[in-house]
């Protein structure tokens, strides 16, 4: 699913207009990246959650020369799935 037929489905599901649900997953974004940014973590029941975490510097290789290169520390979004996510895929 792209993000077009996920705003068609959220229109239809939400007797939202394309425009109005394309604006709210707009926002649901937004707000999900701006809180990771900030160092703080979404927590959704049912769902799951958002969070960061700190990736250490580390050596890796370049697959093309096998050259070895430095990998620098970096800070990674998250996603957990929530358990009643997990049952709903599961199935």
């Amino acid at each position: 699913m792209n993000k077009a037929e996920l705003i068609t489905s959220i229109s239809e599901k939400s007797k939202l207009t394309k425009k109005d649900a394309e604006a709210a997953l707009k926002g649901f974004i937004e707000s999900v990246q701006e809180a990771l940014a900030n160092g703080e973590k979404v927590q959704l029941v049912g769902f799951g959650t958002f969070e960061t975490r700190e990736r250490a510097a580390r050596e890796g290789r370049n697959p093309r020369t096998k050259e070895t290169i430095q990998i620098p520390a970096s800070t990674v979004p998250v996603f957990k799935a929530g358990k009643e996510f997990k049952d709903t895929v599961s199935k």
